[in-house]
């Protein structure tokens, strides 16, 4: 976003140039600048050693003692007839409220009683110009009082900007003369407009930065639980009360003592990732990018923590003091607003029923500490009051959670009522992810389930997901009251549908709760972890056990469903077979549907979108067929075959001669005929009558229900043909989500691939042209692929894993398929790694059938179905060892084999 400082006031002269005839100022401030950037330079040290607590002020005192020192000595000052039309140097921004970063922007006003003299330029440059010699970035404007009120006047940025203002040096009436004027004229005469308008560019900003607290790469300036919500704070305070600094945030009532001293702490942690993530860059920047965090923690020196990584301990930190900065802000415009509501007419207070609770300006508090020694279940029933009345718990209320949370102790914690309580948020409320939010900022949630707290800001660190442990979790169970509300229906009707249909909706959301409980430890094994956790603490809260099974099942197996359609043939009859037989019930199989949808949303795009959604109903109705009518028998196959024959001939009579048809549908592979649709085969057919003597022909479409296309590609099957066609994709950027691969008895290989549109939508065919003309000359040996994709990767920016813990792995399975060895590629996606791994398969003598890429984490997932040249698995110990050599021979990095040794 653009730099806002004076919002409209300012005039960013240094955007303009330095004219090279204007004459410098003479060496009168050699010493002054000096002084500066050599108490600049103390001040950075010291923060990097940790010992600079009050740097931002310290900072901006160390500024204002150069533009004294100038005033002093200036030599444009004197003739300017400073008595009759008298002027002052007024500090703005960050600057004005003396919070100083490293490259924060020093922004000044140059206020002037009456007009601007056309002296003021060289006054300007005179103070001005050595700070931009040391590189500060410094915004100025130079304005009359006069000028300043109309614009105040016509544009509310510029009116709040001024409650900034700090004077620095010249004639402080007229500073005072300026703020008691714009007080007068129009904070005292429509606060309540000036306030709404605060609110709600507040809520527009957050729509555009997103919610910080919770995202991967936090903006900490003008995310949701950035400084923006402080400001907005402070802003509405001296508005409303005249404050003058920090500080009286406290004095006037806005914050307790204790919301004072959190509030202060969680903003000196942002302050300070702040400085030293300028230091890191070298200049100003407010959004940490996943590139960057490593290095800011390692110049940090975070050190790591109870087996996770520093970065990860770094950005939970992070994470949790901006959530508090989020709360408070929430808390204090929740504040605002029911106490304007109670000054109107018919507007009554809001009561509650529950005795030992009671209203505080709208928001819940109990009435007296000893109500909740006398009554502990008080700390749950205020979470259930809360989600009734759509009401916060207030400040009082939270510390009360905190300071009275050692009675939620074995006994509370399974108190059926205590438990049932619970329950009925999670079921009941379309609140639940914000009355869950306020348990798990007071501690209450993980008082309540003790197994959550090791998930608490806990970070992994990839580009997969968006959110914190504990946040995600909830964000699930967000997600699935949206699907139950039919917020979700114009994206996914079958996941409505199947939610109204479940018996058991609770049993769904406590799994949905737990289902990454097991990721407190920083190992694999998460899922399974996680179903011994879930199990215990289901039966701990009084569940009966063949329901506290369910949601362990669920919780073990919440990626089975996700990783299957991402990795698997789902058009392999035994893919649907194997997971009808883990599964066992169509009600189970809904469950974790659900689940599934909601994990994935809940983690981010790169693991929902349109693609992964097809996929997975593809594959769900798959397995529901299989449970509801029994496996699959060969009679049903061959009848399925014969009909598919029959409907081909139909559709293509008068367009083939029958002779001829009957000929190619004999060429046809069983297993084309069993999985390809009905509808594509004349396709197909009409695609090999084009063919004739050409290397390949291809028909280009846009896929149903996702933003991919069907590339069905004809050709003369030859050995390699695969890598070929994967080299000339990537050659061209476009990525290869899935692979069918089928040969024909008359040696055509009719292939289909599933990919990304090339990346400039606007020239996609010609794009495509040249795809093309590469894939012929790939074909016609006319072009090496090998040559190429190395000159391409050369010219490219390399693609750095983020996590280094997180090894290349090569597996070669022969138990799950009884016709193919499926080979799996886990390691950091890199230009041309599908045409290196596929053509060292080829040279390993196997054929490809089946090809389906997805992505693990911040890695990708290559996995491949093969069959040897004479159509046998690759099985023997000594091929497996030469396969997965050849594969791990032309991967980067650390040799897969030997970190696995």
């Amino acid at each position: 976003m653009a730099r806002r400082l004076l919002y409209k006031l300012i005039v960013r002269n240094n955007n303009q140039g330095r004219d090279v005839n204007d004459p410098r100022p003479h060496n009168l401030y050699a010493d002054v600048s000096v002084a500066l950037k050599e108490g600049r330079e103390r001040l950075i040290n010291d923060l990097v050693a940790g010992k600079a607590p009050t740097f931002l002020d310290d900072h901006a005192r160390l500024i204002d003692d150069y533009f004294h020192q100038s005033y002093e000595k200036s030599v444009v000052g004197p003739t300017m007839d400073i008595a009759k039309n008298p002027y002052a140097v007024v500090a703005l921004g960050g600057y004005g409220r003396g919070e100083q970063c490293v490259y924060s922007d020093v922004d000044l006003l140059f206020l002037f009683e009456k007009k601007v003299p056309p002296v003021a330029e060289e006054l300007v440059r005179e103070i001005i110009y050595p700070l931009w010699d040391m590189g500060l970035d410094v915004g100025h404007a130079t304005r009359s009082i006069k000028e300043c009120l109309s614009m105040a006047r016509q544009d509310f940025e510029v009116l709040t900007s001024i409650l900034d203002a700090r004077f620095i040096c010249g004639m402080s009436p007229l500073f005072m003369k300026l703020m008691d004027k714009i007080r007068a004229k129009f904070i005292n005469l429509k606060p309540d407009a000036i306030i709404s308008w605060l609110v709600e560019s507040n809520r527009e900003r957050h729509r555009h930065f997103g919610d910080s607290s919770y995202l991967l790469e936090p903006n900490f300036k003008e995310g949701q639980g950035g400084l923006r919500d402080y400001h907005t704070m402070l802003w509405i305070a001296k508005i409303k009360s005249g404050i003058k600094h920090r500080r009286d945030l406290e004095y006037y009532g806005y914050f307790s003592h204790e919301d004072y001293k959190r509030l202060s702490g969680a903003l000196a942690f942002i302050w300070n990732v702040r400085n030293r993530f300028h230091l890191m860059m070298g200049r100003k920047s407010d959004r940490i990018h996943l590139e960057q965090q490593r290095k800011l923690a390692e110049v940090m020196g975070v050190p790591a923590f109870n087996g996770h990584l520093p970065v990860e301990h770094l950005l939970g930190e992070l994470h949790s003091h901006m959530e508090y900065v989020k709360q408070q802000h929430e808390m204090f415009l929740y504040e605002m607003e029911q106490s304007k509501r109670l000054k109107r007419k018919n507007k009554g207070l809001k009561v509650t029923e529950v005795k030992g609770l009671k209203f505080n300006r709208g928001m819940l508090n109990f009435a007296s500490p000893e109500k909740i020694l006398n009554n502990p279940q008080l700390l749950m029933d205020i979470f259930v009051e809360s989600a009734a009345q759509k009401a916060p718990l207030n400040s009082e209320a939270k510390r009360l959670v905190q300071d009275f949370g050692y009675i939620v102790d074995a006994r509370f914690r399974s108190d059926p009522q205590v438990v049932k309580q619970f329950e009925r948020i999670l079921i009941r409320s379309s609140r639940a992810f914000e009355v869950f939010n306020q348990m798990l900022n007071t501690g209450f949630l993980a008082r309540f389930i003790p197994d959550f707290k090791p998930v608490i800001n806990r970070i992994q660190f990839d580009q997969y997901h968006l959110y914190p442990v504990a946040r995600h979790l909830l964000f699930t169970i967000r997600i699935l009251k949206e699907i139950d509300g039919d917020a979700l229906q114009p994206n996914d009707p079958l996941a409505t549908s199947l939610y109204k249909e479940l018996r058991k909706k609770k049993l769904l959301l406590w799994a949905a709760l737990l289902h990454d409980i097991g990721k407190g430890e920083p190992k694999s094994g998460h899922s399974e972890r996680g179903a011994i956790l879930a199990e215990k603490i289901m039966l701990e809260k009084g569940a009966a056990p063949v329901d506290a099974k369910i949601v362990a099942f669920l919780v073990e197996h919440h990626l089975l469903l996700i990783q299957t359609a991402t990795r698997r043939d789902v058009n392999d009859e035994e893919t649907a077979l194997s997971m009808a037989r883990t599964i066992k019930k169509v009600e189970l199989l809904k469950m974790l549907y659900l689940l599934t949808v909601a994990d994935s949303m809940a983690t981010g795009p790169k693991a929902w979108n349109d693609w992964t959604s097809s996929l997975l109903r593809n594959l769900f109705f798959k397995v529901l067929n299989v449970l509801e009518r029994g496996e699959l028998a060969s009679g049903r196959a061959v009848r399925s075959v014969e009909k598919k024959r029959q409907a081909v001939i139909a559709a293509m009579a008068g367009e083939m001669e029958t002779d001829r048809l009957e000929t190619l549908l004999n060429f046809m592979s069983p297993r084309y005929m069993l999985y390809m649709p009905a509808a594509k085969i004349p396709g197909h057919l009409k695609l090999y009558d084009r063919l004739g003597d050409q290397p390949f022909v291809w028909q280009i479409e846009q896929s149903p229900g996702a933003d991919t296309r069907t590339v069905t590609i004809c050709g003369k099957d030859r050995p390699g043909l695969i890598s070929r066609i994967a080299g000339v994709f990537t050659l061209n950027n476009i990525n290869i989500l899935d692979v069918q691969v089928f040969t024909w008895r008359n040696n055509i290989a009719l292939d289909v691939f599933e990919v990304t549109p090339p990346p400039d939508p606007i020239f996609e065919d010609e794009r495509w042209e040249r795809a093309g003309r590469n894939l012929e000359e790939a074909l016609t040996d006319r072009l090496d692929l090998s040559r190429e994709l190395v000159r391409k990767d050369s010219d490219a920016t390399p693609i750095q894993p983020y996590t280094a813990d997180r090894p290349t792995e090569i597996v070669v399975d022969n138990d799950t398929s009884s016709f193919f060895t499926i080979v799996e590629v886990v390691t950091f996606d890199f230009p041309g790694l599908l045409f290196r791994v596929t053509d060292a398969l080829f040279k390993c003598g196997l054929d490809i059938w089946v090809a389906k890429i997805a992505t693990k984490v911040d890695q990708v997932v290559d996995v491949f179905y093969v069959r040897d040249f004479d159509g046998q698995k690759v099985d023997a110990p000594h091929q497996v060892e030469a396969l997965r050599a050849a594969i791990a021979e032309i991967l980067p990095g650390e040799d897969p084999l030997q970190a696995e040794a």
